[in-house]
């Protein structure tokens, strides 16, 4: 009787997720204009990269998603590694009668407080992985070298979640009306990305090491939380200053996946 409950309690969780359709954009191949002459020290030099075509989720993955993962794989892996910090007061997902469930009012805001080992996982369980730093930027600026997804005006509340409470994100799906060059949504403010590539000088470079995904290093995260200055939102910005320790989860860095 009990695990005909629990089954019915998850089936639940995912009939009343409402989640958005998580489909995938494609990136077409060719070179971009990487970093920012003009910004924060760690965005310099601006330089020219080229990528292979790639595609990218529209959406930011949601709590709801994540908690499907979470009652499917658990929340470590088999290193002890831990995928979510499910203790941690800013979590928005729980356990609720044996079955890991999205907050009522949060199902389809972005996951926070997912580890960046945690994303990792998601991404893989799903055939996908993270994007890396390159891929991210040019999914966010096109190839006009743009300073925000949506163009070159300032951001304001009907643009983008920042400069909000803690905590205090909106869903993914809120600023559909202003999505980056080829359609991807959510790439400035509500929720930071983690991405694959380690935090290392420009210029960017996939051989160099900074694509090892063994765990360890600090990982950069892009695009700005509901947190964040306007300043943060920049398509360039790496998040220097932002507390992210790739081991755990924070209030304010969500991810998507990349393949």
């Amino acid at each position: 009787m009990y695990r005909i409950k629990r089954l019915l309690l998850w089936l639940l969780t995912v009939a009343n997720s409402a989640a958005p359709a998580q489909d995938l954009i494609h990136i077409p191949a060719g070179p971009f204009t990487m970093g920012s002459n003009v910004g924060r020290d760690d965005e310099r030099p601006e330089h020219i990269v080229t990528l292979a075509a790639f595609e990218i989720d529209r959406l930011q993955v949601t709590n709801a998603e994540f908690a499907m993962f979470l009652e499917r794989h658990g929340t470590t892996d088999n290193n002890g590694q831990r995928y979510f910090d499910w203790d941690d007061n800013d979590a928005r997902i729980h356990r609720v009668e044996g079955v890991w469930r999205a907050d009522k009012g949060f199902l389809n805001h972005p996951v926070v407080e997912a580890s960046w080992a945690g994303a990792l996982a998601y991404c893989q369980s799903l055939g996908k992985r993270l994007p890396t730093e390159a891929e991210w930027e040019k999914a966010a600026r096109g190839t006009d070298a743009r300073p925000y997804p949506w163009g070159s005006a300032m951001p304001t509340a009907a643009l983008s979640r920042f400069a909000s409470g803690w905590n205090d994100t909106v869903a993914v799906t809120t600023h559909v009306a202003h999505p980056s060059p080829y359609g991807v949504i959510g790439m400035a403010g509500n929720a930071w990305h983690w991405v694959s590539s380690a935090y290392r000088p420009y210029p960017y470079r996939d051989d160099d090491g900074r694509e090892d995904t063994t765990p360890g290093p600090v990982r950069a995260t892009r695009g700005g939380g509901h947190d964040s200055s306007a300043e943060a939102l920049r398509t360039t910005e790496r998040g220097r200053t932002l507390s992210r320790a790739p081991a755990a989860g924070h209030h304010n860095i969500g991810f998507r996946c990349a393949k």
